[in-house]
């Protein structure tokens, strides 16, 4: 979706919806949301005032190397060592995905700002922190360990750049944006769903936490 980002420089205008961003305060202020997934995160770059939000940019964010293999799934690779002896011999992949992560994110941002945009944080929607020695099924602890992984170099990332971030965990983050936007969530939630009409597919759950996440960060509490 590298194509996708919807701004021209002479008349400030969305060309998917039509919006002219002269309507706006601030017309060039945009968040950024990410839903981290593994070895790669959905993000969604989120504009627009917070009764009528609109995507100027969305795609995948890649997290892995393929040159190097291991990056893609770091905790498959030890997933046979015992717990405190996978947790050092990840460290090389581990340490080569946040430089990863780190250098995606400041392109982006060169994007935007090349485009006349400012980036006023990112959202980041993914596993949160969990007590991964208490997984004894070696599979399992695999794919959670790099669930937490793939979320946290996005965390580093952000504040790698300097940016305003806020990190919602994936399975409480329907609650989490109920408590927030109140009475106002279901309006909001409709609101994303429409934005999916007007735009190339794909639009799915994670597509719309990556949006959510954006305007949470744009027009929510500032945390």
């Amino acid at each position: 979706m590298e194509r996708c980002l919807f701004w021209l420089r002479r008349e400030p205008r969305c060309v998917i919806c039509g919006f002219v961003f002269a309507r706006m305060k601030e017309p060039n202020i945009v968040a950024i949301g990410l839903r981290a997934k593994t070895a790669r995160a959905i993000a969604v770059v989120l504009g627009g005032p917070s009764d009528a939000p609109f995507v100027l940019k969305k795609f995948e964010l890649a997290l892995a190397d393929p040159q190097m293999p291991a990056t893609g799934q770091p905790y498959h690779e030890v997933m046979d060592l015992p717990w405190a002896e996978a947790q050092k011999a990840v460290r090389k992949s581990a340490q080569a995905i946040e430089t990863i992560a780190r250098k995606a994110l400041v392109r982006l941002i060169k994007e935007l700002q090349s485009a006349g945009l400012k980036v006023s944080g990112v959202g980041i929607v993914g596993a949160k922190d969990k007590d991964l020695a208490r997984i004894g099924n070696f599979h399992i602890r695999a794919h959670a360990a790099e669930g937490v992984l793939f979320r946290r170099v996005l965390d580093l990332a952000a504040d790698a750049n300097s940016l305003h971030r806020r990190t919602f965990s994936d399975r409480e983050f329907d609650e989490l944006v109920k408590n927030e936007v109140g009475a106002q969530s279901a309006a909001l939630k409709r609101k994303l769903n429409e934005l999916g009409r007007s735009l190339p597919p794909p639009w799915r759950t994670d597509e719309k936490q990556a949006a959510t996440a954006a305007w949470l960060v744009l027009h929510g509490r500032r945390k």
